[in-house]
């Protein structure tokens, strides 16, 4: 193909396309008229000698080849922004920028305290908006409303770059005395009454049903995989909750590891390990790839990541002096 015959234009209306499935919403957000989008479309079709995007019962439906296209012509774009942007140095000191980071409820309870007092000596006049998972959709990461997003992450489109922030265990936190707090065993934890406490994902969230155990998370999972079910009295999205409802002696909240040990500075409150296996979760970053080079962006994540480090170190070595005689857990990396 003749490159110089192509409008290289055609390959953001495609980008549009593929992402709204819709004629008439890809022509609204790209600022021109429904019946130049069709055109647009016919052009597409021609240029790739497939339909790209077919009438379906649930609207447009993306073609095969679309499918195949579509991460491709993200990452084509995304260099061609590296490319035409100027090449300026980011200042953070001197920067007024504002980022706006979808947070997880978890990662701005652990992480983002520390993140701002590192902003105010390195860049005392950016500003950070932070919004939750329910503020948030992957299309509005995508045309570049959102800058990042922190979070557990269950999937996430093709075409996103993501990173490892750090890994989590998870602990019990209750009252000293809860019936339980001497010997915390399986039956004991079966028999007492649990807060339950989540909000991952991204879009808005609804009520949970408590009948379906498989529904309801890493916990209640790992105990759906040994055949029993604990009984919760209180579900919540907030960490800053099971604190309050632990103080009461009959209920015992099961929070990631960092949570726990922040939850548990209250003297009434007791951390104790799980008495049954809970898989390790992992806290990711990730952005669209349209803002992977930018200097900027890239400043943001790199502090993030240095943050986050030296979060793990001091708890290796707070760790290691309180327990001398063995390694830190694998949640600890």
């Amino acid at each position: 193909m003749n490159l110089e015959r192509v409008d290289l234009n055609l390959l953001i209306y495609l980008d549009v396309l593929l992402r709204e499935k819709n004629v008439t919403r890809a022509a609204e957000q790209l600022g021109v008229t429904q019946p130049a989008m069709s055109n647009i479309l016919r052009r597409l079709r021609n240029l790739f000698n497939d339909p790209l995007l077919i009438r379906s019962s649930e609207g447009m439906t993306p073609t095969e080849r679309a499918l195949e296209l579509q991460p491709r012509i993200r990452d084509a774009l995304s260099d061609l922004s590296m490319i035409l942007e100027p090449r300026t140095e980011f200042r953070p000191y001197t920067s007024n920028r504002v980022f706006r980071i979808m947070t997880s409820d978890y990662a701005e309870a652990t992480l983002v305290p520390r993140l701002i007092k590192a902003l105010r000596s390195e860049a005392p006049n950016v500003v950070l908006d932070f919004l939750t998972p329910s503020d948030v959709s992957y299309r509005d990461m995508e045309q570049g409303k959102v800058d990042l997003a922190i979070n557990r992450f269950n999937e996430i489109p093709q075409s996103f770059h993501q990173v490892l922030v750090w890994r989590d265990s998870f602990s019990c936190i209750l009252n000293n005395k809860h019936p339980a707090s001497n010997n915390l065993n399986l039956k004991s934890y079966l028999d007492a009454q649990h807060i339950w406490v989540s909000k991952t994902g991204m879009g808005v969230g609804f009520g949970v049903n408590p009948e379906k155990q498989a529904g309801l998370g890493w916990i209640d999972q790992a105990l759906d995989r040994i055949g029993q079910k604990r009984k919760i009295s209180v579900f919540t999205r907030h960490y800053q909750m099971p604190a309050l409802l632990a103080a009461n002696v009959d209920l015992i909240a099961t929070l990631p590891s960092r949570i726990a040990r922040l939850q548990a500075k209250n003297s009434n409150l007791m951390i104790k390990d799980p008495p049954f296996y809970i898989p390790e979760f992992e806290l990711k970053m990730a952005w669209c790839p349209l803002l992977h080079h930018h200097p900027a962006h890239r400043w943001l994540r790199q502090l993030i990541l240095y943050v986050a480090r030296q979060m793990i170190e001091e708890e290796q070595r707070e760790y290691l002096l309180n327990n001398s005689n063995s390694q830190p857990p694998h949640a600890f990396y």
